[in-house]
């Protein structure tokens, strides 16, 4: 790594990849790239001084990217494996890793705070971050988010020991982290096209688990089927909602508002306000509250930190909150996600109108999980399907969002409506509140539909 001046990236604009860009942009890194299409992350990047194109063309690698020896090629899973940019680089006997490996590298010569589970990734990375922030040399964070506290998805602090990264079960990245610290927050089997069978999924977690370097720790939630296999001289702890080493007591949910007790095995912190009061985020904050503690951070700083927490892009995200509107945007995209996150909406409006638009993300996981899709978005008034998002698939034939549309509850008020056509639907629906589900594309639709309600609360 040493002799690196230039760094290329191929998949620039993901979330993962963005914060390595702008990690290597802030050693003072050449950096270039290719992604498939613009958008504010990547018009973001160029402006911080990445050189990023949209055409997938060998042609277009800039001159300092082609010396095999100065340059470290990082691309991203998604990629497919033909991709052109990716064959030069190969053919060329370039140095190239994947996102995970280089991460990987970054762990071992830091305190390595790592994140891993089926969901709460993001979240619990986020807090984590923000807690961390209090200590006087605050810590280095990788996050797969845009923190809502600090505008961005990476934090540096190149004299903190610790960093806060979300170790990704896709494609085993995770393997190739060496955590100091680590969090398992849930085992539901997902990428099953990856895995093959929820045995190997968790076989991965395991393996994971014997990372962990000694004189760290594990904090694994409760109920998980998952035997891990530590070195020796790494602590397990548990952790949960209400049992476990660490766990919240005396949560009081009610007005918008969710407080409660954290209890670690040698302190209490009272009347902690979460930030973002949804009912997932007691279990999220749980985590990242024993994290921090473990880590150093006064009692105090963590209630203070917890009320100030401000929360991710597109998860819960509430974009407008009213008396008779309410828009929530929400990257849920697994079936335990869905569930839980219309059962928090729930909690919070028990008596109003739950509307959820879905668009599923993958043909593969449709597939897998049609029927568990419409069990969760059956805890929903309306459910409104779009086609699915392919992201890095081809189409399965007889795979379709009419798979899901078939199997929700009976009697259910439902529709299938193309994306492109979302906007002339909600203008003609009554909706009171409304979630916007799944980690496709449909986002980008958010700034049109907020603006639609707005205005239709304006009219009543």
């Amino acid at each position: 790594m040493q002799n690196i001046k230039s760094v290329y990236f191929i998949g620039a604009g993901g979330i993962g990849m963005s914060a390595l860009v702008r990690y290597y942009l802030s050693r003072g890194v050449a950096v270039a790239g290719y992604d498939r299409t613009p958008t504010p992350l990547t018009s973001a990047l160029i402006t911080e001084g990445a050189r990023i194109h949209f055409e997938e063309n060998p042609e277009l690698i800039p001159h300092d990217c082609r010396d095999k020896e100065t340059t470290l090629v990082v691309y991203t899973p998604a990629v497919p494996a033909d991709h052109a940019e990716l064959a030069y680089f190969r053919q060329g006997g370039f140095e190239i890793q994947k996102r995970a490996q280089v991460l990987g590298t970054i762990t071992r010569s830091s305190q390595g705070i790592c994140v891993a589970g089926t969901h709460g990734k993001t979240t619990t990375c986020c807090m984590t971050a923000h807690l961390l922030q209090q200590l006087p040399q605050g810590c280095t964070a990788f996050l797969g988010g845009i923190s809502k506290n600090y505008s961005t998805n990476l934090l540096l602090a190149p004299e903190s020991p610790y960093t806060v990264i979300e170790a990704d079960e896709f494609d085993r990245s995770f393997h190739h982290l060496t955590p100091w610290l680590s969090v398992i927050t849930a085992t539901d089997p997902d990428h099953l096209d990856i895995y093959g069978t929820r045995e190997a999924y968790l076989e991965s977690f395991a393996h994971y688990t014997t990372l962990i370097r000694p004189g760290g720790a594990l904090l694994m939630h409760t109920g998980l089927q998952l035997q891990p296999r530590l070195q020796p001289g790494v602590t397990l702890y548990t952790y949960g909602r209400t049992e476990g080493d660490f766990h919240a007591e005396n949560i009081r949910i009610g007005g918008g508002e969710i407080i409660l007790d954290f209890v670690a095995p040698d302190t209490r912190i009272a009347d902690i306000s979460l930030g973002v009061p949804v009912s997932i985020n007691i279990d999220n904050g749980v985590a990242a509250m024993a994290l921090a503690h473990l880590c150093g951070v006064p009692d105090e700083d963590i209630r203070r930190a917890m009320a100030s927490y401000s929360g991710v892009d597109r998860r819960f995200d509430f974009r407008l909150k009213t008396p008779t509107a309410v828009l929530i945007s929400d990257y849920a995209h697994h079936p335990a996600e869905l569930a839980r996150s219309l059962e928090s909406i729930r909690e919070l409006y028990p008596t109003r109108k739950l509307t959820a638009i879905f668009q599923p993300h993958l043909y593969s996981r449709t597939r897998d999980f049609y029927r568990e899709f419409a069990q969760s978005l059956s805890l929903a008034d309306e459910v409104i399907l779009t086609e699915i998002y392919p992201a890095r698939e081809l189409p399965i034939p007889g795979v379709t969002s009419q798979l899901i549309a078939d199997c929700l509850k009976p009697g259910l008020e439902h529709c299938i409506c193309p994306k492109a056509q979302m906007l002339e639907l909600l203008a003609t629906k009554e909706t009171d509140v409304l979630v916007v589900l799944g980690a496709g594309d449909l986002d980008s639709s958010m700034p049109q539909i907020e603006a639609l309600l707005k205005a239709k609360t304006a009219h009543h």
